[in-house]
This record gives C-alpha cells, sequence and structure tokens, in this order.
C-alpha cells in the first residue's frame, strides 16, 4: 500500500476503505509518511468530501491514535456539552454547576483559547489558585462526589487530530465540515461521556458563518456520535454578537457568577436553560419540560450557585472571590467607548470584537503565548438598542495603553450605527437536530 495511491484515489473522488485510511492517518501520526503527502491528502479531500462512512472510520481512527477516558467508574450517564467556538461564551462555567446541582453527571475536559475564541480552561484559571490540571483518578472521584469536574485535556489525548489539525491550519482545508466534525468529535468520544449536547455557533463571531453549512455540520456530528453508540443533539445558535455582556477571561467568570445568582443577562440565561435541559433529558431520562423547571428551581434556590463553591473549592480556586468577584480585577484603567452620534447599532461584527479582545491581550495567537486574564469588554448597548450621542456604548477594562488604541480602533469599526428603528435581531435558536 502506498500514500501514493490513496491520494489518487481520493483525488478522483472514490471511496477509501478502513485499511486505507488507517494506514494514512497511523503514517501521519508516526512520521513515515511525510508531511507534504498528508497535506496533498487533506487537499484531495477537502474537494472530494468524505461520505458519512469514511468520516465515521476517520473519526475513530483518530480517537484511538492515543489515550481515551474510561468514565466506567462514575455512576449514571454522564454528558458533555460542547461549543464549536464564540465571543463571550462562557455556557460552561454556568452548565456544570446548573446541571450538576440537579443531579447529573458533568465530566468535561476543555481546551484554552486559540485566535479570536475564548479558552474555558483560561477562563477558570483567572480564579486565584484554581487547577485544572488534576489527575484523572480525582477528576472522576470529584465528578461522583458533587458532580461536576474541568480538566484540561492530556498531552496524548486524539494525537492523530492534533497533527491533521496543524497541517489543515497552514494548507487552507480548516474549514471541510467532515474534516471538522471528525476533529470535534474524535476528542468528544476519547472523552469518554455518554452523551453530547453540541452548541454549534452560526455568525460573524463564530467558525460557521453560514446556516446552511452549519446545519451541515451539525448533522454529520450527530450521525457520527449515533455510529458510535451515543446520544447527541446539537442545538445551532446566534454569533452574530457576543454571548452576554462580557468579553474577557475574568470578566466572562464575573458574568457566569452572576447569572448562577439570577442577574445575568437574558440571551445568555436563556441558552444555558435550553442547552442544560437537552444535558438533563440525556443524564436523568426526564422530558424537556420538566428539565427546565429543575434548571430554574436549582437558580432560584441557590442550589447551582452552591454548586459553583463547590466546585471552585474542589480545584482549589479561591471561594471568596465568588462572593465579591469584582474583586479580582487588576487592571490600570476602565475606557468607556461612547456614541458619537444618535441612532441604533445595527450591527456587531462580532469577530472583529474577539480580535480586539486578543489585542488587548485577553488571547493567544500562538499556544505559548501567555494572556492577561484581567482585560476585555463589558457591553452596554446591544444590537437594536437605542443609541444617544454621549452615550457609553462599551466598558473596555485595560492594563496596557499601548495596546488600548489598537484595540478600541477595531472595536469601533465592529460596531455599525444605524438611524434606522427597528433593528431586526436574529433567534438566538436557529435549529435544533437529533
Amino acid at each position: 500500500m502506498r500514500a501514493y495511491d490513496i491520494i489518487l484515489k481520493k483525488r478522483n473522488g472514490m471511496v477509501l476503505t478502513n485499511e486505507e485510511f488507517e494506514y494514512m492517518i497511523t503514517g501521519c501520526v508516526n512520521g513515515t509518511i511525510p508531511d507534504y503527502q498528508t497535506a496533498a491528502f487533506l487537499m484531495a479531500v477537502y474537494f472530494q468530501h468524505l461520505t458519512s462512512e469514511e468520516t465515521y472510520i476517520l473519526t475513530e481512527l483518530m480517537r484511538y491514535s492515543g489515550d481515551t477516558v474510561d468514565l466506567s467508574q462514575i455512576e449514571g450517564i454522564t454528558v458533555d456539552k460542547h461549543s464549536t467556538g464564540g465571543v463571550g461564551d462562557k455556557t460552561t462555567l454556568i452548565l456544570g454547576p446548573m446541571v450538576a446541582a440537579c443531579g447529573a453527571k458533568v465530566a468535561k475536559l476543555s481546551g484554552r483559547a486559540l485566535g479570536h475564541t475564548g479558552g474555558t480552561i483560561d477562563k477558570l484559571e483567572s480564579i486565584p489558585g484554581f487547577r485544572t490540571d488534576i489527575e484523572m483518578k480525582q477528576w472522576i472521584k470529584q465528578v461522583n462526589t458533587i458532580g461536576f469536574a474541568l480538566a484540561g485535556q492530556t498531552a496524548n489525548l486524539v494525537p492523530g487530530d492534533k497533527k491533521l489539525y496543524a497541517l489543515r491550519d497552514v494548507t487552507a482545508t480548516v474549514d471541510e465540515p467532515s474534516l471538522i466534525a471528525s476533529s470535534i468529535m474524535s476528542k468528544k468520544l476519547a472523552g469518554g461521556a455518554d452523551a453530547f449536547v453540541l452548541d454549534v455557533k452560526v455568525g460573524s463571531g463564530a467558525f460557521m458563518q453560514n446556516l446552511n453549512e452549519a446545519k451541515q455540520l451539525a448533522q454529520i456530528m450527530v450521525d457520527i456520535a449515533k455510529k458510535a453508540d451515543k446520544e447527541a443533539v446539537a442545538i445551532l445558535t446566534n454569533m452574530d454578537e457576543p454571548l452576554g455582556n462580557k468579553v474577557g477571561n475574568a470578566l466572562e467568570v464575573i458574568e457566569a457568577i452572576e447569572t448562577l445568582q439570577e442577574k445575568g443577562p437574558q440571551d445568555l440565561t436563556q441558552l444555558c436553560l435550553i442547552l442544560g435541559k437537552h444535558m438533563l433529558k440525556f443524564a436523568l431520562s426526564i422530558e424537556l419540560e420538566e428539565a427546565e423547571q429543575m434548571l430554574k428551581e436549582a437558580i432560584s434556590s441557590g442550589k447551582a450557585f452552591d454548586k459553583m463553591r463547590e466546585f471552585v473549592k474542589a480545584q482549589k480556586g479561591d471561594i471568596s472571590f465568588l462572593q465579591k468577584p469584582y474583586q479580582i480585577l487588576q487592571n490600570k484603567g476602565i475606557y468607556e467607548l461612547k456614541s458619537e452620534k444618535d441612532g441604533y447599532i445595527g450591527k456587531v461584527n462580532t469577530q472583529m470584537v474577539g480580535i480586539a479582545a486578543n489585542l488587548l491581550g485577553a488571547g493567544r495567537e500562538e499556544k505559548e503565548d501567555a494572556i492577561d486574564y484581567y482585560v476585555g469588554f463589558d457591553f452596554i448597548k446591544k444590537t437594536g438598542d437605542k443609541i444617544c450621542k454621549g452615550d457609553i456604548m462599551v466598558k473596555v477594562f485595560y492594563n496596557d495603553e499601548h495596546k488600548l488604541n489598537d484595540a478600541v480602533s477595531t472595536l469601533q469599526n465592529a460596531i455599525t450605527m444605524t438611524d434606522l428603528d427597528g433593528v431586526e435581531k436574529k433567534p438566538l435558536i436557529f435549529d435544533i437536530i437529533s
């Protein structure tokens, strides 16, 4: 068997066998197939695409290319939530405690930020002392005792995907639906959960900016889960403006705490209820209506916030921060971005908001980059809101004045004003695929 023949076969639109995929992926991971041939293979896939069966074969090969997690010691059905990435998306910080407070088991492996979207690990590590490098035994014990634990992905989890993604990133083959789906689901399946709620973001701040393409991706991921004998639902959600009001690591933790105390923004609260009730449906085998009522009661009674305290304490975080969360902010200044005219906010380019946050220091372009936990934005006004000249639109939390000007300039360009009343806001939920 030769890589050349496999590349040629896929280039000509033919269906590959399990053995041919195994030869390519194994050779890519162990280095027996050179990068230039793997890159050629990826480009052939990009133009010819993969069948449903080919996509599943690729997913399974990457899933078992390294370590896998055994959650059989956890009592009950374990459920995981995955987001395809957005700006201001702090739902995991809310859903974990909220769902666990209802009796479900959430075993979560998360990543760090890269590019314009935030990473859950970075957000949690803005809490003084918080640890995400917990051992697997402790992680499983914590899920059994308090219902929720979150750790960083191990270095040897799906190395096949890491190698392929690095090549996709430099060969313009990232945005092929089957490759995206197999990348995401190989990590989810390797993480060992029984069921998955997939939050597929759509819009200017999302990886998928086209609704039809997002639906295609969602369907592929749900199909992969079904083939792997797992339960899954994909919920297509709006990312044409930041989720909630706050963007930035510590600021998003603060907003998550406020949401668990019934003081969060409406869009964020609504989305967490929608995602959470699907998680509970899988975990507890109950109807969605009952699940939603349980979640609302967990928040109103304070049980969800108490679970957040348990979670932070278990992972060595400073729980005093939860009572006065704003005390964590260590900013040199707050810049107020004000409107220069009367009107309405017509549109927010969310990707540019994410880029502006990176310019402040909130994100990273390379995995080794250091980030500033305490910078970011607080949106006082959002799409459709009426604005008078001089009104504050966004508060910018900064530490480096040299970075401030570029960030503010990018932020200004991200916000489009209009004279027209009644700006049509896109729905929070576009579709649900199960």
